[in-house]
């Protein structure tokens, strides 16, 4: 998956914005917060997913992990999106975005 395909997944999502974050773009709901950020030269993306989420897709292998301090605690997880199918991406897009919207 390419950062311009990310992108437009995550912004494919109703009421979500577009925002820099520090070195990031960060996708958000609309006056909610964040659900997804791309570090672009990387092409890496990290999530918050729900723990039991972030568990389940961690065990896809390695180009899946939690973030590597306390945001991986909270269910921020990185995704190598190079190393990842399209479908897995925007599955753990959806449960971020829902999740969020709470």
């Amino acid at each position: 998956m390419t950062n311009k395909q990310f992108r437009e997944l995550a912004l494919s999502f109703p009421n979500t914005e577009e925002n820099s974050h520090f070195d990031r773009l960060a996708f958000k709901i609309t006056k909610k917060r964040k659900f997804a950020t791309l570090h672009e030269p990387s092409q890496t993306a990290n999530m918050r997913l729900p723990i039991i989420e972030q568990s389940v897709f961690c065990d896809y292998g390695d180009a899946i992990n939690p973030v590597s301090n306390k945001w991986g605690l909270q269910g921020w997880t990185t995704f190598d999106l190079k190393k990842l199918p399209k479908e897995l991406i925007l599955d753990a897009l959806e449960i971020a975005y829902k999740d969020r919207m709470c």
